[in-house]
């Protein structure tokens, strides 16, 4: 490693060559101001826009000019000043300009408290504006997951970075110049019209409150204030181990018992867990799976593989718009919300004696797409939705304050049964590599009618954006892939567009940094990498304290097959858990 000596604010440090002034400050305990800098370790990527100037910092012997931290590199020999008084002043102009566009709204806002602008201002000292204009306005827009609110957009660019290099999706990109320019889809036409995916991961890394989840808190209230209603509420695997943080719990926290305690108080009839519901989805997709594999070792030509995983809405309204030509390929297996929702009210409603219709099923997710997924029409009977309402992690942290719930003080709760009872399997549904790992437990020993040597499969385990592995099940090498961030999603699509080169049986995507553990409505992250290692680990600690770690040994999974299903993939179990795929493709002649 090629190390040089830099000086910045008078101290000498070494530092390695290559890296930029902001990083080189950082590593050293020095703070410098951003807000276009997005830095999302631990998948090593840096946006370098240097758009929004905030950064600025003075360097000796240049030009003259002071130069962005964000995106200029050391170089031996260098002097830099941080915080002197051209610094200083440069920065609380630029905050102060930004703010002279910037609507008044801090008390309404959906950001404040997590706003970086609002932040940056308070550091800086900022009790007034002296700079006075006409304000640009944008039309408000929205999808069933994301609100868009461009009137205080900063033209950071964090989230077209986010869309277009993470995601390769696109929908988002910088149009018009000059006062009217704006970060917004293609013709700004409306997102739902766009590529969007509904990813959210652009409100994750927004750093204001132009991007926003969308809100249904008041929704869910009405319901469990409706006495005719029987509310059930199904929480997902990521959630436990990142609702603590909005609490002021350290990050990797894992909180599942308070949650169940705090999920009661808050009025719901009944909570389950979505865990419960990843073991049926285990169940369903690997017999998928396993039948597949057996066509195409009886030479069946016409069989799809590899089988792409399905529990991620995001990635499958993904592949809907880019890749409408394999829609053959993804498991047909629902989600586990969806699933959980099917059950919900086709079983457990008639089992207590309440009609359908009379039943509410609200979930709590990590995620953003999920709110666009409950309305998905194939995820319902017609008349009304297998799930109403999906809540995010943030949305729950806000009722449960609301409801003026102490949740550090709870006491640690069981989910209610028989959809509350789970394995290690399912809660590693939450990480990147988990639902891979998972299914191999299961169909590895269906396959082979053997107990697993090993039961942790380590080679889909980490935050390599792509992992393979090929796995020996009795003598059959499967190779599989798992990989999370779309770009990385389209890489794979590609190849099996062009016949599968690698071979591969079984792949597994998540749209989110690190798989939900990243999802868009997990407590903000503000890009810290350590946050999002520590949720994982949380996650197979889960696993590793469980008394049954494979999906297809969960007694209630058992009995609702023995009483309800039959088996996996029968034909009820087809008419209710699992789903099918429509050509969304997105032609431009559509949004003109």
């Amino acid at each position: 490693m090629d190390m040089i000596k830099i000086t910045i604010d008078g101290r000498v440090y070494e530092v390695e060559n290559g890296i930029t002034v902001l990083e080189a400050a950082k590593r050293n305990g020095i703070k410098i101001p951003t807000l276009c800098h997005m830095n999302l370790k631990p998948i090593n990527f840096v946006n370098k826009p240097a758009s929004c100037r905030v950064c600025v910092v003075e360097m000796e012997g240049g030009k003259g000019n002071l130069v962005p931290a964000c995106a200029t590199d050391v170089r031996d020999g260098m002097v830099i000043k941080t915080t002197s008084a051209r610094v200083l002043n440069a920065r609380k102009t630029i905050v102060e300009l930004l703010l002279s566009d910037h609507p008044n709204d801090c008390l309404q806002c959906a950001k404040s408290g997590d706003c970086e602008l609002q932040s940056l201002a308070a550091t800086l000292g900022i009790r007034e504006i002296p700079f006075k204009g006409i304000q640009s306005t944008y039309k408000k827009d929205s999808t069933l997951s994301v609100y868009r609110d461009v009137d205080k957009c900063i033209m950071c660019r964090r989230c077209e970075s986010m869309c277009s290099n993470i995601q390769s999706v696109g929908a988002l990109s910088a149009v018009h110049r000059g006062f009217p320019a704006v970060v917004a889809p293609a013709f700004e036409a409306a997102l739902g019209e766009s590529s969007c995916v509904n990813c959210g991961q652009c409100v994750q890394v927004c750093p204001v409150g132009a991007l926003t989840l969308v809100d249904n808190i008041g929704d869910v209230v009405k319901a469990l204030n409706d006495p005719t209603k029987t509310v059930v509420v199904q929480t997902a695997p990521a959630v436990r181990v990142a609702l603590g943080e909005e609490f002021g719990m350290e990050p990797g926290t894992i909180v599942t018992g308070k949650m169940a305690a705090a999920l009661r108080r808050l009025g719901f009839n009944y909570v389950f867990d979505t865990d419960w519901s990843a073991d049926l989805t285990i169940m369903e997709e690997g017999t998928e799976f396993l039948g597949r594999v057996k066509k195409f070792l009886a030479g069946d030509k016409d069989v799809k593989l590899p089988l792409f995983t399905s529990c991620c809405p995001a990635w499958v309204t993904f592949y809907e718009k880019n890749f409408p030509d394999l829609l053959d390929y993804p498991s047909t297996a629902k989600s586990p919300q969806g699933m959980f929702g099917a059950v919900a009210k086709n079983y457990f409603a008639n089992k207590i004696g309440v009609k359908r219709e009379d039943m509410v099923v609200v979930s709590i997710m990590p995620c953003l797409a999920k709110k666009s997924e409950v309305a998905r029409p194939e995820l319902g009977n017609g008349k009304d939705q297998d799930v109403d309402f999906s809540l995010t992690t943030r949305e729950l942290a806000h009722m449960i304050k609301q409801y003026n719930i102490d949740l550090k003080e709870l006491p640690e709760e069981d989910f209610d049964s028989p959809l509350g009872q789970s394995t290690g399997a399912a809660v590693i549904f939450g990480a990147t590599g988990g639902v891979m790992e998972a299914a191999l437990r299961t169909a590895y020993e269906v396959y082979t009618g053997k107990t697993l040597p090993k039961i942790d499969f380590m080679e889909v385990r980490g935050f390599d954006g792509i992992k393979e592995a090929v796995i020996d099940v009795n003598g059959l090498p499967v190779k599989v892939a798992v990989c999370y961030g779309l770009a990385n999603a389209r890489k794979l699509m590609e190849e099996v567009r062009a016949g599968n080169p690698n071979g591969y049986h079984f792949i597994e995507v998540m749209a989110c940094t690190g798989g939900c553990i990243g999802g868009a409505g997990q407590p903000y992250h503000h890009g810290n990498g350590d946050i999002l290692v520590k949720r994982m680990e949380a996650i197979y600690r889960e696993d590793a304290g469980k008394p049954i770690r494979k999906s297809h040994e969960n007694p209630d999974i058992i009995a609702i097959y023995k009483e309800y299903y039959g088996e996996p993939n029968s034909h009820l179990a087809h008419e209710q858990l699992h789903t099918h795929y429509i050509d969304k493709s997105v032609k431009i002649e559509e949004v003109k």
